[in-house]
């Protein structure tokens, strides 16, 4: 199978035939210009549509999270708390409106809002059930000793990844994610611009929120100190030097006047890479 958007196409070919087609493809595979795709198992679709699933149980909460919080607004009711938490919850089931209509629609959207949680909640169960079976286990497991990435986060990218072994390098599964720096150069004059954004934007969004860690010290807590209980000693090494680089990445690019946002996309492109190594199980460089 090959990317039917990746085929050469010259510009002045106005023709196209089957016999055409088949004597073009057959002249470029022999080229090695053909640009194959990866074809997913049913089980690791099945399992991507779960986390995808989360994914828009997600996006639908935080609309119904701001028609209700603005609805409260109109009416000069201020929630408290700046998270949703409990307090703010038993806040909401208090509140009473003068007239039918107004207590109407704030008790659908207010309903609305605990409906969304709910299958939020069911949907995560059930993504720690699967992460729990094969073939996913012991690949979860080890990204999981990354910090920042937890189960979700780890399931998201190896059913989105599929198979690690087709990227021959870390390069290559940073840019398929979409990055690495656009550029645009000629002879000595060198320009680069912001990321490609190109590929698989699941796995980049996944990263660049697992990289905001990388803004705290490097250190192992009680819960990742858990997560890497009975793991191989050289997945534990790798994920302590990622703390350790992507650490001194953000200092340095803080300490150059660098904004957050691109501080932190360097550093999920940094992250990309030992999540490759890990998946692959590369050899650990002497330090």
């Amino acid at each position: 199978m090959v990317a039917p958007g990746l085929v050469p196409q010259r510009p002045g070919d106005r023709v196209k035939t089957d016999p055409r087609d088949a004597r073009k493809l057959a002249r470029l595979h022999a080229g090695g210009l053909l640009e194959p795709i990866h074809v997913p198992s049913p089980e690791l679709e099945a399992a991507r549509d779960l986390v995808r699933a989360r994914e828009d149980a997600r996006l639908d909460r935080m609309r119904d999270r701001h028609r209700l919080s603005k609805f409260c607004l109109r009416h000069g009711r201020l929630l408290p708390t700046s998270a949703w938490t409990v307090t703010r919850r038993k806040w909401l089931s208090e509140q009473r409106f003068e007239f039918t209509a107004q207590q109407l629609t704030f008790d659908t959207y207010l309903h609305t809002v605990d409906l969304v949680d709910r299958r939020i909640d069911a949907l995560e169960r059930a993504i720690r059930e699967t992460a729990e079976q094969e073939p996913w286990r012991e690949l979860v497991a080890r990204l999981r000793c990354l910090r920042g990435v937890d189960t979700l986060t780890a399931l998201a990218i190896v059913t989105e990844i599929g198979d690690f072994d087709r990227f021959r390098s870390a390069e290559e599964f940073m840019a398929f994610v979409g990055l690495v720096p656009s550029e645009h150069s000629s002879g000595e004059r060198r320009s680069r611009g912001s990321i490609t954004k190109v590929g698989n934007s699941h796995v980049r969004r996944m990263l660049v929120e697992a990289a905001w860690h990388a803004r705290r010290r490097p250190k192992v807590g009680y819960e990742l100190a858990r997560r890497q209980r009975g793991q191989d000693a050289l997945v534990v090494e790798r994920a302590w030097r990622c703390q350790q680089r992507l650490y001194h990445r953000w200092q340095r690019m803080a300490g150059r006047g660098k904004p957050s946002q691109k501080i932190v996309v360097a550093c999920a492109r940094e992250l990309a890479g030992f999540v490759w190594a890990i998946a692959t199980n590369q050899p650990l460089r002497s330090a």
